[in-house]
């Protein structure tokens, strides 16, 4: 866990319990807090101040939750910081919203205090190797592709997003997001997106999540790995959303797909034993005659 009383933490959220709670339990970590009742005061607060992440409510009167993000995201000063949804829903939609608009992860309520200092916890320590991987690798994002570069890379061939690309495929098995790439290629989220899609046909978030749909293929076809294996190797803090993705891209479940891929293609111990068993067949009866 990370508990740097230099880290700071914006939380906007219209209930009063649920902030103040959220507030104290914070500051007893040894993070610096500020809270906000509303959108309008939790946009003042995060410009004012510049929190290292945002935690905020997705329900709110006058300004809802999207509506915060995407002012966030608008602005240079704001644009980078990590942002966690609060939200009571759990729904399909509600989550690839709040991803394809920038935010880096969501909590759904009633949250524990444990998942909310681990949502924490991890968003920090993934912030900071970003910022350690742009500031190693920001001189090199630049440099032309080999030849030998992987050419059966799913990404198209579009120089002016080549850092883009570059940056999810040596990434991708983090649990990275929009805004991760953004910060890694000096943009803001907002402004990528519009130029990734105007260019490509398709977010950013779907070019991750279709890296990671490649990655998966061969993991479930041709290992022994568990489904909860498979999901975290490929950067998912949960199962349950590798295969929500998974069933979308591919129209079965993981377990259903990898099933019918052994179906199709018969184990290296049932070939084995085929070709024993006609070895034996040949020396009675001469195959061929």
């Amino acid at each position: 866990m990370i508990h740097e009383s230099s880290k700071k933490i914006l939380i906007i959220e219209d209930d009063a319990i649920t902030r103040n709670l959220f507030l104290e339990v914070l500051e007893a970590q040894g993070f610096d807090t500020i809270g906000a009742e509303d959108g309008l005061a939790g946009i003042e607060q995060a410009q004012k101040h510049l929190p290292d992440l945002v935690i905020c409510d997705i329900q709110m009167p006058d300004m809802d939750g999207y509506s915060v993000l995407t002012t966030l995201r608008q602005d240079p000063d704001t644009a980078i910081i990590p942002f966690i949804f609060l939200t009571g829903s759990n729904t399909q939609t509600d989550v690839r919203k709040g991803m394809e608009l920038g935010a880096d992860d969501y909590l759904t309520k009633p949250s524990t205090i444990e998942d909310l200092l681990r949502a924490i916890a991890v968003r920090l320590e993934k912030q900071a190797l970003l910022r350690y991987w742009y500031a190693t690798n920001s001189n090199q994002v630049a440099q032309p592709i080999p030849a030998s570069f992987n050419s059966e890379s799913i990404f198209p061939s579009v120089p002016q997003l080549k850092a883009v690309f570059d940056f999810i495929e040596a990434n991708y098995r983090q649990g990275i997001t929009l805004s991760d790439v953004a910060l890694a290629v000096g943009y803001s989220p907002a402004y990528l997106t519009n130029r990734v899609a105007k260019q490509t046909g398709e977010t950013v978030n779907g070019w991750i999540v279709k890296r990671r749909m490649a990655a998966a293929r061969p993991l479930l076809k041709n290992t022994n790995q568990t489904i909860d294996q498979i999901a975290i190797a490929l950067g998912y803090q949960n199962t349950c959303h590798f295969s929500r993705q998974f069933r979308q891209h591919h129209g079965l479940s993981p377990k259903t797909w990898r099933k019918q891929q052994q179906v199709l293609q018969p184990s290296k111990s049932a070939t084995l034993q085929f070709i024993k068993n006609r070895g034996a067949l040949e020396k009675l009866v001469p195959l061929g005659c």
